[in-house]
């Protein structure tokens, strides 16, 4: 009882500090009046999450304090039914090029590319896709990137050289937060930032990525608008998280990912994000039962997802400092700010006791899969089935809260369940800044944009849109969503398509497939005259 205490006084806590950070002059709270128009293209800033869960947010039910991002969503519009395509590199290319990932190259993670690649899986950026900032740059946008990139390794294929004027941040998947290798600026390599050795926990990539966005937003000026794309490595692993950010969440986890599960899912269903028709799917079968697990298991998982959660709250703080200097220069109300995530929260490596040993969190040289695991994972896409990489709801769905006073109609803090997906930001932002999508690029033919744009939704009324087919592949996962109906086909040689009826079961628990062999055989032909089209064929030998 003393915990829960403690949380309800932290979030208090958060709330009021989020009203503080966002609170007029230009801020959420400002407004006896609306906004006043904007007089041009507004500023844009894209945010995007790495690995965290659909349900991590406090605006989407969870119980990680989130005071910026529930902030901007209770000013802004939340999406309940928006995707991404599964994995960090395929998410990165639809979002960036408005194309499905294998059109743009990055069918898979983005990697060193080989002479044998075929043309859907190069792993860069090719040259029959533009990105947003190279489209956005002909409207006459100045464009910044801080963070992760992941489609192209390589300098011919780094930020600058796909339309972005200023970069800071890292070319590959994943680097130490604490003692970061391969760091860039702009296209040189930085060497190890200077304190490390010393005093390491005066450097955190977190913090660096975002100081790089502000200064980006602070020198900024003249008439142009610009174009921000703020693409964090959090909550990402290795675990690695400032003592203070831990010390707040150890011990908020001791109750385990069962009871934690559900309240989620009681958030989430008196918020509206979930239909109370929809049960709560099972724990995971690769996590145990919490009440299973040794005493030493328990608080060595509640010390891991402590780490987690600090880190996700770092990352809020610090898009909270980002939200206060765009409040600084008066363009908070003008300034179209999207916030979504790249997948659902990591299993990796599929083990319900996390990845590596619990020496490895926080040591600065760790790069790789120190975890939170299997479980924590399962919380994370609470109420949702399955995880990063895997083509169910756990896997594909992400939160997407959109803020743009000048520009929003709808209702402040109003859902939006329109199923959509990343192609559509291209067509938002060239629709926004008055961009025309090119033909080609250095004489090379471009694919047609995929998406459609999301600016229907932002009116006060509005006739929902038609419904559409939307279509995913990763690593042999197929899934196609038609209206209602998604069809889904895991990489196994012995399965088969599986059907569920979302409006009625988005937790995808009832298999409708035996019942209606024909969607399953339209879905079924849909997605494979789809995967031809979209390059998902010829697939590597290997995946």
């Amino acid at each position: 009882m003393r915990r829960g205490n403690e949380f309800g006084m932290r979030r208090i806590a958060a709330a009021m500090i989020a009203s503080a950070v966002l609170a007029s002059p230009g801020g959420l709270q400002a407004a006896d009046a609306p906004p006043e128009p904007t007089a041009g293209p507004p500023n844009i800033v894209l945010i995007l999450a790495d690995d965290m869960g659909w349900s991590d947010l406090g605006c989407y039910g969870g119980e990680i304090p989130t005071p910026t991002l529930d902030a901007l969503a209770a000013g802004g519009l939340r999406f309940t039914q928006f995707y991404n395509s599964a994995r960090c590199s395929p998410t990165r290319a639809a979002l960036l090029t408005g194309l499905h990932p294998h059109q743009a190259g990055v069918g898979r993670l983005s990697g060193p590319p080989s002479a044998d690649d075929p043309p859907g899986y190069v792993g860069y950026l090719n040259q029959r896709c533009v990105t947003l900032a190279e489209v956005l740059r002909t409207a006459g946008y100045r464009t910044f990137m801080s963070g992760k990139w992941h489609v192209g390794q390589t300098e011919n294929t780094w930020p600058l050289q796909r339309g972005f004027d200023r970069f800071y941040g890292i070319a590959e998947g994943a680097t130490s937060y604490l003692q970061p290798k391969h760091l860039l600026l702009d296209n040189r390599r930085l060497p190890p930032p200077s304190n490390v050795g010393t005093k390491p926990s005066d450097y955190y990539l977190t913090d660096a990525f975002t100081d790089h966005a502000i200064q980006t937003v602070r020198e900024h000026s003249g008439p142009a608008p610009f174009f921000l794309y703020l693409a964090f490595t959090a909550p990402h692993w290795p675990l690695q998280a400032k003592e203070e950010d831990i010390a707040r969440f150890v011990g908020t986890y001791r109750d385990g990912w069962d009871s934690l599960r559900a309240a989620r899912y009681a958030r989430q269903v008196a918020g509206g994000l979930v239909s109370k028709d929809w049960p709560l799917s099972d724990r995971d079968d690769g996590a145990r039962a919490w009440q299973a697990l040794t005493e030493q298991q328990r608080t060595d998982l509640d010390y891991r997802m402590a780490v987690y959660a600090a880190q996700v709250h770092r990352m809020d703080a610090n898009i909270g400092r980002l939200i206060v200097t765009l409040r600084e220069k008066g363009i908070l109300d003008t300034t179209l700010v999207m916030f979504l995530s790249d997948n659902g929260g990591c299993a990796e490596p599929y083990t319900d006791l996390g990845g590596r040993e619990m020496k490895d969190i926080n040591d600065p040289a760790q790069t790789r899969s120190c975890s939170y695991g299997r479980g924590w994972a399962n919380l994370s896409n609470t109420p949702f089935r399955r995880f990063k990489s895997m083509l169910e709801e756990g896997g594909i769905a992400t939160p997407l809260i959109v803020h743009w006073p000048a520009g929003l109609k709808a209702a402040p803090g109003q859902l939006e369940p329109t199923p959509c997906y990343l192609t559509d930001i291209m067509p938002t932002f060239m629709e926004v800044g008055g961009a025309r999508y090119p033909a080609d690029r250095n004489g090379e033919p471009l694919h047609p944009l995929e998406g459609r744009s999301l600016v229907p939704l932002f009116a006060a009324s509005r006739t929902a849109p038609a419904p559409r087919q939307l279509f995913w592949e990763q690593y042999g996962n197929r899934a196609v969503r038609d209206g209602d109906w998604k069809a889904l086909r895991r990489a196994t040689a012995r399965s088969k398509w599986e059907l569920y009826d979302l409006a009625h079961d988005r937790t995808e628990l009832e298999d409708l497939a035996a019942a209606h062999p024909e969607t399953v055989a339209k879905l079924a032909a849909a997605w494979e005259a789809w995967a031809a089209r979209a390059q998902v064929f010829p697939a590597p030998g290997k995946q």
